[in-house]
């Protein structure tokens, strides 16, 4: 069986939905394959859910320029569309001396990505605030909030469905081939269904480089993947603090920090526990490790009150001793294709930055065709 297309989405997760959106609400014909039988299970379903400021990120970078226009963008769109958001600010804190010429620096970067809302706080005003806070100084991020991420793809489908966009579940994608100036796209399914399209976006999030690699011609241009598991930790018990705390950033993660959801629950995650393999049970023999990163900022917490939540996997390209810090886009300025776009390596601020990366994918589209 054969069906055609004008473009095809593989992946419903949060990026995913929203080129989908992008390209649905252009005129384009729009389909969205998810291998699972619903849409957001991945990395999507697996977040902090926070929109991030833009702090981190190395200037000039896609990280950087996509998650300061992506921020605006989420909040402007949750606003219009009701999506439950909340604009929390986050303190970043240096817990000792030795940690301030870091978090100078992180406030430097934070300035050249234009993220000047950012300032400085001084231990004595962070005292007033918040007494149990251990902090030798702090960054405070006034822009950074956070989100119902699920409530989030559930209106980006909604504006799919309206713009004559269909979204098809439990359809996973062997391989896709170059065909006659578009592609074949070979389905995992009894009937050996073959969809032909004009544009593809790989969306797949932690499969993105196995799926990219099924394309003729494409295998040496694609990286290896690395796989960084995160655990999730909430927390029973009352937490003092008004807004986010992060603490100064790891290697491969932002430091195991305190989020709320958006009915106040507090939770801490995730760390970095590097797998073989995607997988997403809570390892529960951390909780010591994660008590231990907690009192670096938090000297009162309970260990007694953290339960195991949630674990995500955060998609690295490369190894884990040399890993990509940015989006990687495979576009046809890239590889050579026209109309093949692999979005591999999104991983935080993804969610941030999502409508900004499907609009940076759509307009790059316009550019070239």
């Amino acid at each position: 069986m054969s069906e055609s297309v004008q473009v095809v989405v593989v992946g419903a997760g949060v990026v995913g939905l929203a080129c989908a959106r992008r390209f649905a609400m252009a005129g384009y014909d729009t389909l969205v394959l998810e291998a699972e039988s619903t849409f957001g299970t991945g990395v999507s379903a697996r977040s902090s859910e926070v929109i991030h400021a833009g702090i981190y990120y190395a200037e000039g970078s896609l990280k950087a320029k996509l998650c300061l226009e992506g921020r605006e963008a989420l909040y402007r769109y949750c606003e219009s569309r009701g999506v439950a958001h909340r604009q929390i600010g986050k303190w970043i804190v240096a817990s000792d001396e030795n940690q301030l010429s870091a978090l100078a620096d992180l406030r430097d970067t934070a300035y050249k990505n234009c993220c000047t809302e950012v300032v400085w706080v001084e231990p004595a005003q962070l005292k007033s605030q918040a007494p149990e806070l251990r902090c030798a100084g702090a960054l405070y991020s006034p822009r950074t909030g956070i989100v119902d991420s699920h409530g989030f793809m559930q209106s980006l489908i909604a504006d799919i469905e309206s713009s004559g966009g269909i979204l098809a579940f439990r359809s996973s994608v062997r391989e896709i081939r170059i065909r006659n100036g578009g592609f074949a796209l070979q389905l995992r399914d009894t009937q050996e269904t073959t969809l032909n399209a004009r544009i593809v976006i790989n969306s797949t999030g932690l499969s993105a480089p196995q799926l990219a690699a099924t394309v003729q011609g494409l295998e040496a241009s694609v990286p290896s993947a690395a796989f960084a598991k995160g655990n999730y930790f909430s927390y029973s018990g009352k937490v003092p603090f008004p807004h986010l705390v992060y603490p100064v950033p790891e290697t491969g993660g932002l430091g195991v920090h305190l989020t709320f959801d958006l009915d106040g629950r507090a939770r801490f995650g995730p760390d970095v526990e590097w797998v073989d393999s995607p997988e997403y049970s809570v390892n529960a023999g951390r909780i010591n490790r994660f008590a231990e990163s907690i009192r670096q900022y938090w000297p009162a917490v309970d260990a007694g009150k953290l339960q195991p939540a949630y674990a995500g996997v955060r998609p690295k390209l490369g190894s884990r001793e040399s890993f990509s810090k940015d989006f990687v886009i495979q576009d046809e300025q890239m590889h050579g294709i026209a109309g093949l776009w692999n979005l591999m390596g999104i991983e935080s601020p993804g969610l941030t930055a999502s409508l900004a990366l499907a609009e940076h994918v759509f307009s790059t589209h316009r550019k070239l065709s």
